[in-house]
């Protein structure tokens, strides 16, 4: 059983829930991953275009001197003032399946692009977890320090009293100086890491923390044995995810690599008007339509297609083994983190236990010294067993939420909706389809 007892906070103290929202919100290299995403989603668009006609309208206009000598010796100038306006519409027809494979494999990019932003997210959360738990943790620890120091202030005041009474030697009020001094250092480490732990809350989160909240484990979101969570993680991790669809691109950059050995076939249309005025202001102009079919078969490139097409095939090779290679580190990862947060169960029930024991020991020993049983030392000895046993149960308890939060990142079910966050998802999915089909515009969704 998880007990809380890291320090006792107001009601309105920060929650795990409410840094993890924060983060999800705010947290800069999470927004610039989903920025990533979304410029990644108009490689679709870019690859739809091959359907489309391409319309470019042209305009020229100049000055052209002329000079004719004439059989009869006799020069003729003139200038010219030629202009032409003209609309050409161009149009693929086939083009061996080149935009077809294009799509499939930008739709694969934007699928891979979706995987790769939950990875991140995961790892943007699970940094969260981990910074809110090592404030607490630090906090903690500064306080257990600081009751240390003022019961070695008490101890060594007693002794001074002790040593003037004659019950004790100088020997006793060194070792309690030596031990104060000890406690000071140790405060002065842990008001250091808690500094520390409290910068790199606010860089991962966006706000420095305040009161935060006892935190609890989310075992209850992880399967409920080990093969279970390792099956889970070979389908649902995003890293796992993300590298089958490499593979789709892949795959499909091969039939692109091959479309450049096949014909194409294109139809252009084209309407023109020609005009050209000379210095006696004659005008003569000239009208033209055209509509023209074009079929390009590739007999001999040098090469170059061949080349692209085994090069193509390597690719999909490295990316084949690439996912065998994710879907064992994610096993892996899996099982690390599996016995990593049972193994902080027990050391939690451990230190728990042996915070318990540290205390009885240090009440009898107080007692025994008053009856003159124990030494000075024996009491500076209890007391430093019960505050390395306090540091111990808090570091236990910052290791197992932390542990659990891990293993729910190696199943790949650390998102704001398994949490059950209290913010909208983000939907990758929205921006996706108010661009997909976009034949213009310059501006974003958002509105840049």
């Amino acid at each position: 059983m998880f007990v809380k007892v890291m320090m006792a906070v107001p009601a309105a103290a920060e929650t795990l829930q409410d840094a993890l929202v924060k983060a999800y919100q705010t947290n800069p290299q999470l927004n610039a991953e989903r920025a990533r995403q979304r410029g990644t989603d108009e490689n679709v668009p870019q690859a739809l275009s091959g359907y489309r006609p391409q319309i470019v309208a042209s305009l020229g206009a100049g000055l052209q001197a002329v000079r004719n000598l004439l059989p009869d010796n006799t020069l003729q100038t003139a200038t010219l003032r030629p202009w032409t306006i003209g609309v050409t519409v161009s149009q693929a027809l086939f083009n061996g399946f080149k935009t077809a494979n294009s799509v499939r494999a930008a739709e694969f990019q934007v699928q891979s692009g979706r995987a790769a932003l939950r990875n991140v997210e995961q790892g943007v959360l699970l940094d969260t977890v981990t910074a809110y738990m090592n404030v607490m943790a630090n906090n903690a620890l500064y306080e257990a320090q600081r009751t240390n120091v003022d019961v070695l202030r008490e101890i060594q005041a007693t002794t001074k009293r002790r040593l003037a009474a004659g019950d004790v030697t100088p020997t006793d009020t060194a070792q309690a100086e030596s031990r104060l001094s000890r406690g000071l250092a140790d405060l002065n480490a842990a008001e250091v890491a808690l500094a520390i732990s409290k910068e790199i809350y606010k860089q991962v989160v966006g706000d420095a923390p305040t009161q935060l909240a006892a935190a609890s484990p989310v075992d209850r979101l992880v399967p409920v044995t080990e093969p279970a969570a390792i099956e889970t993680a070979s389908h649902e991790h995003p890293a796992v995810v993300g590298a089958g669809f490499d593979v789709d691109v892949a795959q499909t950059s091969i039939k692109l690599a091959e479309s450049s050995l096949l014909p194409t076939v294109s139809v252009q249309a084209g309407v023109s008007r020609s005009v050209q005025t000379d210095t006696s202001l004659t005008t003569a102009s000239t009208d033209q339509a055209s509509v023209l079919g074009q079929v390009n078969v590739p007999i001999y490139d040098g090469g170059m297609a061949a080349s692209q097409t085994r090069q193509a095939k390597e690719v999909a090779s490295q990316s084949r083994l690439v996912l065998e290679q994710v879907r064992s580190q994610s096993r892996t990862a899996v099982i690390s983190a599996w016995v990593s947060n049972e193994g902080t169960k027990v050391a939690l029930t451990a230190a728990e236990s042996e915070v318990r024991a540290a205390e009885v020991a240090l009440q009898g020993v107080r007692r025994e010294a008053q009856g003159g049983q124990r030494t000075t030392i024996d009491v500076l000895n209890a007391q430093q067993d019960v505050t390395n046993a306090r540091s111990r149960q808090i570091m236990a308890q910052r290791d197992r939420v932390i542990a659990s939060y891990t293993l729910l990142s190696a199943v790949g079910r650390l998102d704001a909706q398994a949490l059950n966050l209290d913010t909208p998802d983000y939907e990758a999915d929205t921006h996706y389809h108010q661009v997909r089909d976009a034949w213009h515009g310059l501006r974003t969704p958002s509105g840049q």
